[in-house]
């Protein structure tokens, strides 16, 4: 049986959506997959289209949904279809859509940077060194086990999040003078979420190209994309 991806990409270019997304297409299609790209998520609104998909790999920072799209996309997971991405590009979408942010389970809420005194205007104002932390239930699970503990110069995401999600790995953002907190958070930086017979992988390192090469990181999207993936008894 051919099993069917849908790759929705879009929004904010400084994600590179486009290049972002063509890095895991050859992987999708080695694992047997016929992969629909599409550049909205007017497609969540086909009922027809999301009931056969088995898996949607989404990157599409900020931009906009309307409710019958998201109606739709939350129908199909909850059927049984596999939703996962990376970084703003499924934790930064459509921030105005509250029905979005309770399946994902998790809202950006800030990437801290350096000392204002370095800051140059770029990007690279944000890119800070930190560790992602394998929790004890990430060791064990099939998307992370054997994958050590890492580290990553780039965007340090801080998220909103709830306790329906497993917390695969953490981050932790340390104190800092420049910065109004007052002790180390520590935030989820890989997590699932069953949501009805389907279920939901997230990776929140994935700023960049050169980071979603990463070898730690590509392995984790990667596996997290078969995990995902409709499964026989969600059918």
């Amino acid at each position: 049986m051919t099993l069917k991806a849908l790759v929705v990409r879009g929004g904010w270019e400084g994600h590179q959506p486009v290049k972002a997304t063509d890095m895991f297409i050859p992987f999708l299609e080695r694992a047997g997959y016929e992969v629909r790209v599409e550049g909205s998520p007017e497609v969540y609104g086909d009922a027809g289209a999301m009931a056969a998909t088995d898996l949607v790999l989404q990157c599409v920072t900020m931009s906009q949904i309307t409710s019958e799209q998201v109606a739709g996309l939350r129908a199909a997971v909850e059927a049984g279809t596999g939703f996962t991405g990376w970084h703003g590009g499924i934790v930064d979408s459509y921030r105005a859509s509250s029905d979005y942010l309770q399946l994902v389970g998790g809202q950006f809420a800030t990437h801290p940077g350096k000392e204002p005194c370095e800051r140059q205007g770029g990007q690279e104002d944000n890119y800070l060194p930190h560790t992602v932390e394998m929790t004890a239930l990430g060791r064990e699970h099939p998307i992370t086990v054997g994958v050590e503990d890492f580290d990553l110069v780039t965007e340090q995401y801080w998220v909103l999040h709830d306790d329906l999600s497993d917390v695969l790995a953490t981050t932790t953002h340390p104190v800092q003078p420049w910065h109004p907190w007052h002790r180390p958070i520590t935030s989820p930086a890989i997590w699932t979420r069953q949501w009805g017979a389907g279920r939901v992988v997230v990776t929140t390192p994935g700023h960049s190209l050169d980071v979603l090469e990463h070898p730690s990181v590509r392995t984790v999207i990667e596996r997290g994309i078969l995990w995902a993936s409709r499964t026989a008894s969600a059918s």
